[in-house]
């Protein structure tokens, strides 16, 4: 007994030493204690800087006719209620949706405490020009996108915030343009006029070459008569769709190095300058429902190329494509020709200069006489992979005639690109 007391007391000292390291361990030692301070919680509530917009962070209040999903706090929908004027707009709010409603004025006193909206979208209801009040779009700094189409103006709306992006107009009754309304619109991009009274006159002076950004023009149904003047060299896209445009002056693309697609169907064309489509980045060109007599030369890039309905007895191939460069091939792989006055398919050469063509649309044609007929091909097809997909593609001949009879319809938007 007395030889384990000494044991004992070994123990009970050792036991106590152990317990005293774990109850002294330096964790900052290992393990920076900063990080605690970086972590999150799974619900966070942060500042809004983006524009100085305040931040709460409970309900920031909505207009009791309109809706504001939590998930959205920023966007309120007052679409579809029937709404006859403009609910008061809270200061927190972004995006504001207004469409389909029976709106006939915009007025101030709406948008007092709105100063941070970027989207208003006022379109379908029945607004006037002159129930605008003057102004009041151009106090928000922030509006990227005005959606005023399908309305009652008379006049394109001035003035408008420098910070506008796109701006949609359509379906209204406009005739007139302040001569410096575009002098401000320099961050433009997108801007839609199809569906109202424009006149040549109310282009002139070359007001839309000061939209040095404007990537997209619809001047789709109205009433021009000519090319319009002085666009910005940044055009990528110009629909020009029913007018009564008449003539393309000499080398007029020239200032438009980037235009991809053209649309001008349903106008007057008739003679036109051979290589006035000459152009590196077009990639779709709409000239159907014109009065055409013969071709014109056809880009490398081109892919897309519609004739139909025109004056074309004959489609001379050389006339398209001069000369064949194989280090340089031809792009084109749809061509639309129906409508016009064919009397035979087109010569076989179109598939040494457009080796990438997979087809051709035919459809009737018209006689000198006025008589439909048809040729023997309405729809010539080319496919790559005739060895490994045969069993397909005549499995499949009817899935391809509905593609094909919806390509020929132009099943699109007929001014949205």
């Amino acid at each position: 007994m007395g030889f384990l007391s000494p044991i004992c007391i070994i123990f009970f000292f050792f036991e106590v030493k152990v317990y005293c390291q774990y109850e002294t361990y330096q964790w900052d030692e290992d393990y920076d204690q900063d990080l605690d301070n970086d972590y999150q919680t799974e619900i966070q509530f942060h500042q809004s800087v983006e524009y100085g917009v305040p931040f709460h962070r409970y309900s920031l209040g909505c207009a009791s006719e309109c809706f504001c999903p939590t998930n959205f706090p920023s966007s309120m929908y007052c679409d579809n209620r029937k709404l006859k004027t403009i609910p008061n707009i809270p200061m927190h709010i972004q995006q504001l949706y207004l469409q389909f409603n029976e709106i006939e004025a915009v007025t101030t006193n709406s948008f007092i405490n709105a100063t941070y909206l970027k989207e208003i979208n006022l379109s379908h209801n029945k607004i006037k020009s002159q129930k605008i009040d003057y102004g009041v779009f151009a106090k928000f700094s922030n509006l990227l996108q005005l959606h005023l189409e399908h309305n009652n103006l008379e006049e394109f709306p001035f003035p408008l915030p420098k910070s506008l992006e796109r701006l949609l107009l359509g379906y209204n009754e406009i005739s007139t343009l302040q001569t410096n309304a575009m002098d401000e619109l320099v961050n433009l991009t997108m801007l839609d006029l199809c569906y109202n009274h424009l006149h040549d006159s109310v282009l002139k002076d070359k007001i839309l070459a000061k939209m040095e950004k404007l990537m997209q023009l619809n001047l789709c149904n109205n009433r021009l008569e000519s090319m319009p003047p002085g666009l910005p060299s940044s055009l990528m896209y110009l629909s020009l769709e029913n007018n009564s445009i008449s003539s393309i002056p000499e080398k007029y693309f020239d200032k438009l190095p980037k235009l991809h697609a053209l649309r001008m169907s349903h106008n007057k064309l008739q003679d036109i300058p051979y290589n006035i489509f000459n152009l590196s980045n077009l990639i779709e060109l709409n000239v159907g429902h014109n009065k055409l007599k013969q071709a014109f030369y056809i880009p490398r890039n081109l892919e897309h190329l519609y004739l139909q309905n025109n004056e074309i007895e004959k489609i001379n191939v050389t006339t398209m494509c001069p000369s064949i460069d194989l280090l340089h091939l031809h792009h084109l792989t749809y061509l639309r020709v129906d409508q016009n006055k064919l009397q035979e398919p087109i010569s076989s050469y179109i598939f040494f200069c457009f080796p990438h063509l997979h087809t051709i649309y035919y459809g009737e044609q018209r006689s000198t006489h006025g008589q439909t007929i048809q040729l023997k091909t309405q729809v010539f097809r080319r496919f790559e992979d005739d060895d490994d997909d045969s069993d397909d593609h005549d499995n499949s001949d009817g899935d391809h005639e509905g593609q094909e009879a919806a390509a020929a319809e132009g099943h699109f938007d007929p001014h949205y690109y």
